[in-house]
């Protein structure tokens, strides 16, 4: 039990900025921190979905709705992900080799493709966001949990691209069968959930998840030979706003 405890407290101290008490990060609590990383998700898809009725009940603008909706992500995770999105973004256009675009990653200064593709992504993010009905918020609040299921899976499954960072040691400290088999686990009932609310807006999330999941192991394969925090991040971001489209573009259809 104390180790589970520990294990939540570190995946929510590392991954979120829900306040946490303070505790010593120990090799048994590392081994299963990723255990509890879609939990995170969990809460930020419960946050997402109840703030979203509030707002729609008071009858914001579509516009305004678009804008809170968006930040509320950034809000409880602090932005690590999106600051991963971020170097990802100047590191893939740099058009360099491996090494090049890994230095690049660690590189704490934004470069123009940062910025651009921070732009571009919100732009999207909260023009989409603005077209959700209530009807479509449970889908979308869904997807925080199986997002990170799927990231999850990906930081024990695909090779890590440095011999030592942050992620390298949560992959190398973590009991990887126990840690796949919770992701699928996670995965598998975030899918029933949103089956149960809507079979298509479920076959939406699948479809997107297994496009993005197939992209993130080419990016990372391809582009910066394996995995890294920064690209993990990267991959949430890509997906949850291709999430956001595809629910939409099902409403339209």
């Amino acid at each position: 039990m104390k180790t589970a405890i520990q294990a939540f407290v570190i995946a929510f101290s590392m991954y979120s900025k829900i306040p946490m008490p303070v505790m010593k990060w120990e090799e048994k609590g590392m081994k299963y921190a990723m255990c509890f990383f879609p939990l995170i998700g969990a809460v930020e898809g419960l946050l997402f979905y109840l703030l979203g009725r509030f707002l729609i009940r008071i009858e914001v603008s579509e516009l305004l709705f678009g804008c809170i909706m968006a930040v509320l992500p950034i809000l409880i995770t602090g932005g690590i992900h999106f600051d991963g999105f971020l170097d990802t973004m100047d590191g893939i256009n740099s058009y360099g080799d491996h090494e090049k675009r890994l230095e690049i990653l660690k590189d704490s200064n934004s470069g123009a493709f940062a910025i651009i593709g921070g732009l571009v992504y919100f732009v999207l993010y909260v023009g989409f966001l603005s077209e959700l009905t209530e009807e479509l918020l449970p889908i979308a609040a869904v997807n925080f949990c199986l997002s990170r299921a799927l990231s999850g899976s990906a930081v024990v499954l695909f090779p890590n691209a440095r011999k030592k960072g942050l992620l390298k040691t949560f992959s190398q400290a973590s009991e990887k069968g126990v840690v796949l088999a919770s992701m699928i686990l996670y995965a598998v009932v975030s899918l029933i959930v949103s089956w149960v609310w809507s079979p298509l807006g479920a076959l939406v999330l699948f479809t997107v998840g297994v496009v993005t999941y197939a992209y993130h192991y080419y990016n990372c394969m391809h582009n910066f030979g394996g995995i890294t925090g920064d690209l993990a991040g990267y991959f949430l971001q890509i997906n949850e706003l291709a999430a956001v489209i595809g629910i939409v573009v099902l409403h339209y259809i």
